[in-house]
């Protein structure tokens, strides 16, 4: 299984502690780095800014991803390990790459191959997971830092836990996931010397600079920003909200609370899916049938409008690139009181196809195209709730998840809406929510949870 929540649920056991960092001598050299031309994605710089408005914050505001894996193997080859971390920062250019923000302009630098340079040092044993987990936020530096990334192993004698933590600036969901592949590939090919080489993985510089040419060349008159804009002001002028009240403050700062669930095992998954393309959907359009549905009872509402991250990557080598290769779409369709779930499957999943034409058109670049006089308004660091479906069946290695007991964790940072994962594994299929930590938001979310839950099963009962 791979075990989702926040950092603050991380149970690791007892051991021996090392971590990788940047030398002393790296981290000089990189602050020294020029700046390059090619931008921040508008995705990196919306969250940038937003870091930069809440520096102030009594704690860390930016999103902090770790990933942790166990070995069933208590002898890590901490010198070839050392050669894998400063092999893997130096394959993927983002990693070489910090930003500053200076006359409300974002800048990156690049930092040289040669000036990146990682060690471990030895804390020695610590039984408190309370600690090690501590160590880990504490030790891993925010957005603004050239190093805000770590690597770690606890060293348990007959295994080892493994762990990358890494600043959201710099990943995404699929670069959770192309990080391990790539730690297996390179630490293998360290110790027996005959395992297949990792794919070329593109640069995510380049990548940036295509996706700013092509936004920067939109206009009011662009289709795909008139087709955001249709959708937003059929919605009252509003972005998305969670449907239920989540009982959120002005005057401060609300931190993230967890929940994750199961929703079918495996075999009802397989019969969830055949519903599916009984209906001519495929499992995402279910899942958001289900969602929309959920809504209905739980709302009445007859209008589903929703977002859901999907990957850019368009080509071999970036799909083995890491980068934060995300970008917001639309899923919105009506759904009466009397449309049965047969059709609300084939509706939903004509809806996510119609998002996905969006996918270019970055909402965030449509925004600032609006006039100050725009009757839509969204205010700077603005977020919506959203939806997202991987299957990770589909992942190289999925057969190994239970054996190495993948996890994936996030830090308690500032929340201001609902963020849904449904993950579909082989083990089966579960969702996993980010909220607000109140008491209005828990009950809300518990309603939202119990309406999913029941809808998924019954739509997975379905006669096909």
């Amino acid at each position: 299984m791979v075990n989702f929540g926040l950092i603050d649920e991380w149970e690791p056991s007892p051991g021996r502690l090392v971590t990788w960092f940047a030398t002393p001598e790296s981290i000089r050299r990189a602050a020294a780095a020029p700046v390059h031309p090619a931008p921040p994605s508008l995705q990196q710089e919306q969250y940038l800014r937003l870091a930069d408005r809440h520096s102030g914050a009594n704690f860390r505001f930016s999103g902090l991803c770790l990933v942790t894996a166990e070995l069933p193997t208590g002898d890590l080859d901490r010198d070839a390990m050392t050669r894998v971390i400063n092999a893997f920062l130096l394959r993927h250019d983002t990693f070489r790459t910090w930003f500053d923000v200076e006359g409300g302009t974002v800048r990156r630098h690049l930092v040289p191959p040669d000036d990146v340079d990682f060690q471990p040092i030895d804390y020695g044993h610590i039984d408190d997971p309370a600690a090690i987990r501590n160590h880990v936020e504490k030790t891993t530096p925010d957005p603004f830092q050239w190093d805000c990334f770590t690597f770690g192993a606890i060293e348990h004698g007959e295994s080892t836990t493994v762990y990358l933590a890494v600043d959201h600036l710099h990943t995404d969901g699929l670069g959770q996931y192309l990080s391990a592949a790539d730690f297996a590939q390179l630490y293998a090919a360290q110790i027996w010397g005959e395992a297949e080489p990792p794919l070329p993985a593109a640069s995510y510089l380049d990548y940036c600079v295509t996706e700013r040419a092509y936004s920067d060349r939109l206009t009011l008159a662009s289709p795909g920003v008139k087709k955001w804009l249709e959708l937003v002001r059929g919605n009252d002028n509003a972005l998305p909200t969670f449907p239920l009240d989540l009982g959120k403050r002005s005057d401060g700062y609300q931190r993230s609370a967890h929940r994750s669930i199961e929703l079918l095992d495996t075999e009802e998954g397989d019969r969830f899916e055949q519903v599916c393309r009984a209906n001519g959907a495929e499992f995402v359009g279910g899942a958001f049938a289900a969602a929309a549905l959920a809504e209905r009872d739980l709302t009445g509402s007859d209008y589903y409008f929703g977002m859901t991250p999907i990957s850019t990557r368009t080509s071999a080598a970036e799909n083995a690139s890491v980068g934060w290769y995300v970008t917001l779409v639309p899923v919105a369709f009506p759904l009466g009181r009397r449309t049965p779930l047969s059709r609300a499957l084939t509706i939903a999943q004509r809806a996510y196809e119609n998002g996905l034409r969006l996918a270019p058109t970055s909402f965030h670049r449509v925004l600032e195209l609006l006039p100050a006089d725009s009757e839509i308004k969204a205010e700077p660091g603005w977020v919506t709730p959203m939806i997202s479906f991987i299957d990770a069946r589909d992942f190289v290695g999925h057969e190994f998840f239970d054996e190495i007991e993948a996890g994936v964790f996030a830090n308690r940072a500032a929340s201001e809406e609902v963020l849904i994962w449904i993950n579909r594994l082989p083990s089966g299929t579960s969702l996993s929510v980010i909220f607000p930590d109140t008491a209005v938001a828990r009950e809300s979310v518990g309603r939202y949870l119990t309406a999913m839950k029941s809808v998924f099963p019954a739509i997975a009962a379905e006669p096909s």
